[in-house]
């Protein structure tokens, strides 16, 4: 009997290709298919090509053009889209986006991150 196992999948928004490589070799040996896009919009098309949507999205706030939160606006907006966990992935730190951050999505994680730290959370929302 042949037995298949179906890989969970990440997408990483981030405009930095220096937080996308790290983030990559971070889940390199965790089992997850890994998925990069530059930036929201085509994050957005991404997710609206894509037949195998990803299981989890970490979402840079601070992009140029369309920022993180009007990425995960729309995402929250589309009933196909709704329920794909996010996590804002950022360097911004203050107060408000904190806040903001964790009471929107499903977990908010400052870079520079610890890496054995990102894991655990990870696979603690994609237990849910």
């Amino acid at each position: 009997m042949l037995c298949f196992t179906v890989k969970k999948k990440i997408l990483i928004v981030d405009d930095e290709p220096n937080v996308a490589l790290s983030l990559k070799v971070t889940f390199h040996d965790s089992g997850y298919e890994i998925h990069h896009v530059e930036n929201g919009e085509k994050c957005l098309d991404f997710l609206e090509k894509s037949n195998d949507k990803p299981d989890v999205i970490l979402l840079d706030i601070m992009m140029p053009g369309m920022s993180g939160w009007d990425v995960f606006r729309k995402i929250k907006e589309n009933p196909d889209l709704e329920k794909i966990p996010v996590v804002f992935l950022t360097a911004r730190v203050d107060y408000t986006a904190k806040n903001a951050g964790k009471f929107l999505g499903d977990d908010y994680i400052e870079k520079p991150y610890d890496p054995d730290d990102l894991k655990h959370r990870i696979k603690k929302i994609l237990e849910k």
